[in-house]
């Protein structure tokens, strides 16, 4: 990364303005020879931070300019940034471009300059991945989840959960001196609480990650039905969660989500989520709660219909359902109630609290979206948020297998160095996640997917 590279970074076509963008060494340099009447009182090498007009002189003449000058390492790539703003005219800024290149820059290849952002440290690998899914967010929704992991929401959040592992393991380590089980200061018992801690910080991480996701990029799977049916002791069961149940409606008061892997599907998953029972005469909060739910219903792309088989269903017991929308039927409580009516609907018989029948559960509403061509077949290269949340969701997923055989390690009082290795595996499945560790090739099939200028 010695060399200064150059691109045109706004998108093509005619427009007010366009921008040429300089990252490097010889950015100031450049900048000496296409605008030199701003840097004449500077000494050589030197950018001023600030913000100029004048004259670009592009080889042929010379067009008006506004500059950006951003020194390193206080800029997007922690090298001196300079960049061009000029009449958006493709003709001219072509020109301009190829004038920098005469001058000593290299054409930048797609995705170089977050390319060297991240390899500078200015941002980590899941930031560089929101600057691309950003760029190619097509409605308001996809720009919102874009815009939630550039923030660094998911690199925080993962941030924590290493800062964590690593101390546990330093602490594992540090115990293979001592015998008989003892860690010396930290015992067997409170290695256990630090790690049951991190696990649940790693599940609300995930579960970060799968609320960010915007529609489209993993199919939505809601559960409806009345008051008191076990929707969300069945959401516990098929997304390993633990929302608040009860015998007594109306537990559930606001929306629950939470990753349902499904294998039928390539994309691996839905979007699962949990809502308040469906009562047409609710009031005050609880008809708030009903609003929600409605919406939520209304952009489902398959609702799950929960009935409880001891008190079965009757038409009309639940407010009006999208009838475009595919449904499947589930007989819940079999354990309670039997089978269901063989000749009534396409039931599906589950006990969510023993959580029986769910393979068969599974299998259904993957057949069902991919008979409607939802999560059918690999995702197409402008998916991006699928194809980014497709390798978060792994390393999440790999990084928790190893902490659970972790947990298994210390409940059985295994010797450290096993608790260790495990505690290694994950942490290096959250290096991969935020680049430290992530294959160069890799690397290059992420950014490779930018346009010239990023």
């Amino acid at each position: 990364m010695n060399d200064t590279i150059a691109a045109i970074s706004s998108p093509s076509g005619a427009a007010h303005r366009g921008v040429v963008r300089v990252s490097g060494p010889r950015a100031s340099e450049l900048l000496r020879r296409t605008v030199p009447e701003f840097l004449r009182g500077c000494k050589p090498g030197e950018l001023l931070r600030g913000a100029y007009r004048g004259r670009f002189r592009d080889g042929r003449g010379t067009q008006p300019v506004l500059v950006l000058c951003m020194p390193g390492p206080r800029s997007y790539t922690r090298e001196d940034v300079v960049e061009f703003h000029l009449p958006g005219c493709e003709p001219l800024l072509q020109c301009a471009l190829r004038h920098l290149l005469s001058c000593g820059a290299r054409a930048a290849v797609p995705g170089e300059f977050t390319r060297r952002a991240f390899l500078n440290g200015r941002i980590d690998l899941s930031r560089a991945e929101g600057v691309l899914a950003l760029v190619e967010a097509s409605d308001d929704a996809e720009r919102r989840a874009a815009i939630a992991l550039l923030s660094g929401g998911l690199g925080t959040r993962v941030a924590g959960v290493r800062d964590g592992l690593a101390e546990l393991c330093s602490l594992c380590e540090a115990g293979l001196d001592f015998e008989g089980g003892d860690t010396g200061s930290v015992s067997y018992a409170e290695l256990e609480t630090r790690l049951d801690a991190l696990r649940e910080e790693l599940c609300r991480t995930l579960q970060f990650e799968v609320r960010r996701q915007p529609p489209g990029a993993l199919a939505r799977v809601v559960l409806v039905g009345e008051p008191n049916a076990g929707k969300s002791t069945l959401f516990n069961a098929l997304g390993g969660e633990n929302a608040l149940t009860s015998r007594h409606a109306g537990t559930t008061r606001d929306l629950l989500f939470a990753l349902w892997s499904l294998p039928a599907l390539a994309g691996g998953g839905c979007r699962l989520c949990d809502t308040p029972g469906l009562d047409v005469e609710s009031e005050g909060v609880a008809r708030l709660a009903q609003e929600r739910a409605q919406k939520e219903v209304a952009s489902a792309d398959l609702l799950i219909v929960v009935v409880d088989g001891r008190l079965g269903f009757a038409d009309g017991a639940l407010p009006d359902l999208p009838a475009e929308t595919p449904r499947v039927w589930v007989w819940n409580q079999r354990d309670r109630a039997g089978e269901p009516p063989s000749e009534d609907r396409p039931w599906v018989a589950v006990s969510a609290l023993e959580r029986t029948g769910l393979d068969a559960l599974g299998e259904r509403v993957g057949r069902e979206l991919a008979s409607w061509g939802l999560g059918e077949g690999p995702p197409s290269s402008a998916d991006v948020g699928r194809l980014l949340f497709a390798r978060h969701r792994r390393a999440l997923e790999v990084s928790a297998l190893e902490l659970s055989g972790a947990q298994d390690a210390l409940t059985r009082r295994l010797p450290l160095d096993l608790v260790a290795q495990n505690l290694r595996q994950g942490l290096e499945a959250l290096d991969d996640l935020e680049g430290r560790t992530t294959a160069e090739d890799l690397l290059d099939r992420i950014f490779s997917r930018f346009c010239l200028g990023k």
